[in-house]
């Protein structure tokens, strides 16, 4: 288990992967990994997709952080950056399609040399822009500075890390200094006008568990860090997203070191709920790789779980043989079906 997890690379002759493409009859005949055992007793495998609404693309791995829990597996050390002509059958692809959001995540997307650019192509095409900023950046170096300006100018919608609102256990799972510098860039998001009643400017937070435990209510959760946030440092947000950790990259490396792999695995999947895996994020989203590849999800694509399609890249899209894929899962799909579920944007049930 632990060594498919690791595996890196496109391999089609592997199991889970030719598993997940069979019919349901010849699924019947053979003996299933658990998670797909859990979605055939919840009449759900194949899992298969409906009408697109996000495109996700990966712009690339580098970042100006080395978070623990990052199944990117991002640093400043990593050289995957997405090309402009990448970026150009993003956009392509978007044109010929009625996807309206699209989603930028890194690393840090805004390190990318053409991130300005790219936002501003998207913006053209009238989709919305959703970009996943881990908030330091935004004061990390004076080139920067301006980012809260340029989300506004784009009616970016920004989605920011913050694991706590406390010091002590953000700066543990993101690295010291990281909450001041979020609480700087946060400011400077309000202070043009994202979180605040009636601008339009939409500014979310996710919540990620600093430990080997789900998340709790995310209602309950949001309801915290929005009295905390704004009695200690007078800031507002709109919506908070938890979202559970996948056993995935340094997440799953912090688990087999801390021998918490098997526990935790065990708590994902004695909290399978079938209503969660109905809302999966994979069905709604195609993600992209920083090399046009395409997956189900992000976490699909640190996995090398290319989609089970024969469009892979998105030099190649087709939103009509896209819709015809079985979606690829594995073991780490637990993390995505506990509870109330898990997504990009928060809980899904």
């Amino acid at each position: 288990m632990i060594k498919s997890l690791k595996a890196t690379g496109h391999q089609l002759a592997n199991p889970a992967f030719q598993l997940t493409v069979l019919s349901r009859e010849e699924a019947d005949s053979q003996h299933l990994p658990r998670f797909h055992a859990k979605l055939r007793g919840a009449g759900l495998f194949p899992l298969t997709p409906v009408a697109p609404a996000v495109l996700q693309i990966n712009v690339g791995k580098m970042c100006n952080q080395v978070c623990k829990h990052c199944h990117v597996d991002a640093g400043p050390d990593r050289k995957e950056i997405m090309t402009r002509a990448t970026m150009q059958l993003c956009l392509h692809a978007l044109a010929q399609s009625n996807i309206p959001t699209v989603d930028l995540t890194g690393g840090a997307p805004e390190m990318n040399p053409d991130f300005r650019w790219f936002v501003e192509q998207i913006s053209q095409l009238g989709r919305q822009v959703l970009v996943r900023c881990n908030l330091t950046i935004i004061v990390a170096n004076k080139k920067y500075h301006d980012l809260p300006e340029f989300f506004k100018k784009h009616g970016v919608e920004v989605v920011s890390s913050l694991p706590f609102y406390s010091a002590a256990k953000t700066d543990s799972q993101r690295g010291d200094g990281v909450f001041e510098d979020s609480i700087k860039a946060l400011k400077m998001l309000n202070a043009v006008g994202y979180g605040q009643e009636g601008s339009g400017l939409v500014l979310n937070l996710v919540y990620n568990p600093a430990g080997a435990f789900l998340p709790g209510s995310q209602k309950g959760l949001q309801d915290q860090f929005k009295k905390v946030l704004l009695k200690d440092h007078g800031l507002v947000f709109n919506e908070l997203f938890a979202i559970t950790n996948l056993p995935v990259s340094r997440y799953l490396d912090y688990l087999i070191e801390s021998g918490n792999y098997a526990g935790y695995m065990d708590k994902l999947v004695n909290a399978f709920n079938p209503v969660a895996a109905a809302g999966v994020m994979c069905r709604t989203t195609i993600s992209v790789g920083w090399d046009g590849g395409l997956y189900d999800c992000d976490f699909n694509q640190m996995l090398d779980l290319y989609v089970a399609s024969p469009v892979q890249h998105i030099r190649h899209f087709d939103a009509a043989a896209l819709s015809r894929r079985a979606i690829v899962v594995n073991q780490h799909c637990y993390g995505c079906t506990a509870g109330a579920g898990s997504s990009c944007g928060g809980a899904t049930v």
